[in-house]
């Protein structure tokens, strides 16, 4: 009985510290935390106030984008990823992993393009991706369609709304803040 009961102070001692340390932390108004972490690295893109390459004007594609569509095609697999515009990749799905080569009978086919649209449109949803610039020219019924109506189906867009620019005192056009509309 006697070690029964030592666990059982030693466990109402360390709840009771706890509990102390979480209430000299917490504010003085329980509802409300003092102040907010927001650790999304694409906050400002969420904002539309990060900064937005524009290249030149005789680029042909242009930089100005956040995140923007890549298809690339071998001779045995399909790759589509996101390209930020720092130059990484941050999401990126491709026929060539196991995973996804073993539910297609070919890496290559319509089937391959619709399947790596999915999954690449819920893995962009995952890391907060939900807009992209996409550049490519489709022709009707073709794989490349496929692959961009499943993005769209899944919740992707397939533009980038423009960079928010503060306004001068004197100009006759205020633009709505984003953060505002919501």
């Amino acid at each position: 009985m006697l070690v029964g009961r030592q666990s059982k102070n030693i466990l109402s001692s360390v709840t009771n510290t706890n509990i102390k340390r979480c209430l000299s932390t917490a504010s003085k108004d329980p509802g409300h935390a003092p102040f907010v972490y927001n650790r999304n690295p694409r906050n400002l893109e969420k904002l539309r106030i990060a900064y937005k390459p524009a290249g030149y004007h005789l680029e042909k594609p242009g930089r100005e984008f956040w995140h923007k569509l890549q298809v690339t095609t071998s001779k045995r697999h399909v790759t589509a990823s996101v390209l930020h515009h720092t130059g990484m990749v941050p999401v990126m799905a491709t026929t060539a992993e196991w995973a996804i080569r073993k539910q297609l009978f070919s890496t290559l086919d319509k089937m391959a393009y619709i399947t790596i649209g999915k999954v690449l449109a819920q893995r962009c949803l995952e890391c907060g991706i939900s807009d992209m610039i996409n550049s490519y020219e489709v022709l009707p019924n073709s794989k490349l369609e496929a692959l961009l109506e499943n993005l769209l189906k899944n919740g992707i867009r397939l533009e980038e709304d423009p960079r928010y620019k503060s306004p001068n005192p004197w100009d006759q056009e205020r633009p709505e803040k984003p953060w505002e509309h919501y």
